[in-house]
């Protein structure tokens, strides 16, 4: 996903200023105190906004296009690949479409509907209640001071001869019309006289613009808002400069009721003169939103089609270079799903099988060559072997005696002729041993038994020789083979590694020779490892080749014997080459 992102931030980035510069124009109809903008301003950034979205538009065309043509239709899988894209974005742009027609549709109709004239009615209704409810509570107030300054003005006398007795009449007045401050003061803002329900209550003077008001003989009315209480003030006429001032507490739930209204009322009137603007704003959003989400979908499909097909197409490479006879062709490991990797494993096991298969076949058909060729050439040399030597004997026995002059070089040829003759036999019998090699008697066989067996027959004539196995004791390496042809192949391989580590110690004469075999098993095959300190490999790609051979009196059958064994128990040969000397590695099936 973040890479998606990445890959089109450009496109992702302009879709972001979009869908913030829409909600910022939004915010802007129906608030314009939100920033300070005219209704010139207004239209201006309305066309941003539109601007904006043309170049969201052609950016969502553009790599909207690009994403589409690296699909071409003569590449395998590209058709289904462009189905899949097809149908998730139909599936996805369908739904979109039919929820932003409803949508808009949805919101002009409630736009609309918001402004009804019933609705109008009970906002300003609803506002009007609230201001006269203001309104009634101040002029209950206004009676109050009215009735009360008749009071004063009638016990003005007690006010002086008995002035404890004047307080406790200002408290009942207080109590009585409940009243939460009443003070007299005079022109200057100095208390005379404080009756409050609550004693360290702060008295702020009024300015003067009221006390000459209240000279006109009529309650006044003083802004105490933002105090959130209701006052007014009136001049006594019958004291010498001394005014009456009260003061009632307003309900804070009223007053924030009040300010909610109006604030509503605003808002509402706001939004109907900026319908218009208010509905392009909107559509401009859900337009880039939806566009912003179907581009994104799009991608989603083009990245979830190439991780569904992509294992196809390279199954289907795969499958046609097999069948063009190219069997190290593998199927590439990509992330994908658990399934599709387990075929993609499966199939390239299978690959692996067949290409086993195949060098199986390919080394029987060939040693079945070499056998024919083995076949035949030991009976065409064999036949005059016999003769040849037998004449030789005839000329010892004729000739000897009567070249006495030259009797010693005569026999010296004889033996020579009689040498050779010998060596041929040796290589007939090696042909013919590789001619008539059985086919092996598979049975039941402890595999380190045969091992064993091996080594300690090189063991006792070898004593120089550093000879290891290493194995877990406690394991059974049973497996189905022929112990005979087994044991055969294990002293082939050793003796060459006895015969390469020798070859080696002529030029360093302080080697300590060291053959090393380890043998250990899965669930399927037992492994067994060779390394000894020798010469090791040269071309290892022509060693199994029958006759080829880089030691002198060698013959190259030796090995191809061994792997004609080791494939005849289903088993697998390595020649590995080595920085310490040679390294075999031998995989036969166990049971």
């Amino acid at each position: 996903m973040f890479k998606t992102i990445k890959n089109f931030k450009w496109f992702f980035s302009i879709s972001f200023l979009c869908v913030l510069l829409g909600v910022f124009t939004f915010i802007t109809f129906i608030n314009q105190n939100f920033i300070f903008l005219n209704e010139n301003n207004l239209q201006y950034l309305l066309i941003l906004d539109v601007i904006l979205l043309i170049i969201f538009l052609i950016l969502l065309v553009k790599e909207t296009t690009k994403l589409f043509s690296q699909y071409s239709l003569k590449k395998t899988g590209s058709r289904t690949s462009l189905n899949y894209i097809l149908q998730f974005s139909l599936f996805a742009f369908i739904p979109s479409l039919i929820v932003a027609i409803f949508s808009l549709i949805l919101f002009n109709v409630a736009l609309q509907k918001y402004f009804d004239s019933k609705i109008t009615s009970a906002v300003n209704n609803s506002y009007e209640v609230a201001k006269k409810y203001i309104e009634e509570s101040k002029r209950s107030i206004e009676a109050d001071i009215f009735l009360i300054s008749i009071d004063l003005n009638r016990y003005y006398n007690v006010y002086f001869t008995n002035p404890n007795q004047f307080k406790k009449f200002v408290r009942t007045q207080r109590l009585l019309r409940k009243i939460d401050e009443i003070y007299l003061i005079d022109s200057a803002g100095s208390i005379l006289l404080k009756e409050t329900n609550n004693p360290d209550i702060e008295f702020n003077v009024p300015t003067e613009k009221y006390f000459d008001k209240a000279l006109e003989g009529k309650p006044v009315s003083i802004e105490r808002t933002e105090e959130k209480k209701a006052a007014y003030m009136v001049k006594l006429n019958n004291y010498i400069d001394t005014y009456l001032y009260i003061a009632k507490n307003v309900q804070p739930q009223l007053l924030n009721y009040l300010d909610a209204t109006e604030q509503a009322v605003n808002f509402y009137y706001t939004v109907e003169n900026n319908r218009t603007g208010i509905k392009i704003t909107f559509a401009i959003i859900y337009i880039i939103v939806v566009s912003m989400l179907l581009f994104l979908t799009i991608v989603l499909a083009i990245t979830f089609a190439s991780r569904l097909t992509k294992p196809i197409i390279n199954l289907i490479t795969a499958s046609k270079n097999i069948s063009s006879g190219h069997l190290n062709s593998k199927v590439p490991e990509i992330e994908s799903d658990e399934e599709i990797k387990t075929l993609n494993k499966n199939f390239n096991n299978m690959i692996d099988r067949l290409k086993l298969q195949q060098d199986k076949l390919l080394v029987a058909e060939r040693f079945s060559a070499w056998e024919s060729v083995a076949r035949k050439l030991a009976h065409e040399i064999k036949n005059p072997l016999t003769p040849i030597q037998l004449s030789i004997d005839r000329l010892r026995e004729k000739y000897s005696e009567k070249l006495k002059d030259d009797k010693n070089e005569f026999t010296k040829y004889l033996e020579t002729i009689s040498r050779q003759i010998v060596d041929i036999k040796k290589l007939v019998d090696e042909f013919s041993g590789f001619a008539r090699m059985p086919s092996p008697i598979l049975k039941k066989i402890d595999l380190l038994n045969v091992i064993k067996r091996s080594l300690d027959f090189y063991k006792i004539s070898h004593k120089d020789l550093n000879i290891e196995l290493n194995t877990n004791s406690n394991k059974k390496f049973f497996i189905k083979g022929d112990s005979d042809q087994l044991y055969r192949a294990f002293i082939n391989l050793i003796k060459n590694s006895i015969e390469a580590i020798d070859e080696k110690k002529q030029k360093d004469s302080s080697l300590l020779g060291k053959i090393n075999v380890e043998i250990d098993k899965n669930n399927e095959y037992i492994m067994i490892k060779m390394l000894d300190n020798g010469l090791g490999f040269g071309d290892t790609k022509s060693m199994l080749k029958p006759y080829y051979t880089t030691k002198k009196d060698g013959t190259g059958l030796g090995l191809p014997i061994v792997s004609k064994i080791i494939n005849e128990h289903n088993g697998d040969i390595e020649f590995i080459k080595n920085s310490k000397g040679a390294e075999i590695k031998i995989y036969l099936p166990t049971i």
